[in-house]
């Protein structure tokens, strides 16, 4: 009877054995496509974060340079207005030089004044816009107030200036007054 035992034993492990690899085989089956759904969970989670953290370092680069734009343009805009202050007295040193006089002290002290206000804009980054006669006329730097014919001046030229113009950079401040001829 042992003997016939064992054969039937060993058939039931046998048995068994095949039975738990299937069921192992089954899960394996099972937990491949639930293993890969957690991973695919986690590859679709840290696109979506590292989309948003790559946009929230953008917004906040183009915040930085937006923020330095407008401390520049603040900056040239009180500049502005400063000069645009000072300008009158610019006009009157600038009369004052053509003034005649006898008084050769009085004409040199007009005439440091005047280069140290120049010296000054200059420091401050303002220029004089060309604007002699001859020069060709611009409306983005010039205003033309008259207009002349004069065969000595070519098309769109300069006969006279009036007053001076100023800007910053690229900005214009007060635009040249002047006599534009044919």
């Amino acid at each position: 009877m042992s003997k016939k035992k064992q054969p039937e034993a060993a058939e039931t492990e046998q048995a068994a054995a095949e039975q738990a690899a299937e069921t192992a085989a089954e899960q394996t089956v099972t937990e491949e496509p639930a293993a890969a759904q957690p991973a695919e969970d986690w590859k679709a989670k840290f696109d979506e974060l590292n989309d948003r953290f790559l946009r929230l370092a953008a917004e906040y680069d183009n915040f930085r340079k937006r923020s330095q734009r407008e401390r520049e343009q603040s900056y040239n805009d009180a500049v502005s207005r400063a000069v645009t202050a000072l300008l009158p007295t610019y006009d009157n040193l600038e009369r004052a030089l053509k003034a005649e006089t006898a008084d050769a002290e009085y004409k040199k002290g007009v005439e440091l004044t005047m280069t140290q206000l120049v010296e000054s804009l200059k420091g401050l980054n303002v220029t004089i816009i060309e604007a002699s006669a001859g020069t060709g006329f611009d409306p983005n730097f010039h205003n033309a107030v008259m207009h002349v014919e004069d065969e000595a001046f070519g098309e769109n030229q300069i006969a006279e200036v009036f007053q001076q113009g100023f800007q910053i950079g690229d900005k214009v401040i007060r635009h040249a007054m002047v006599k534009v001829a044919n």
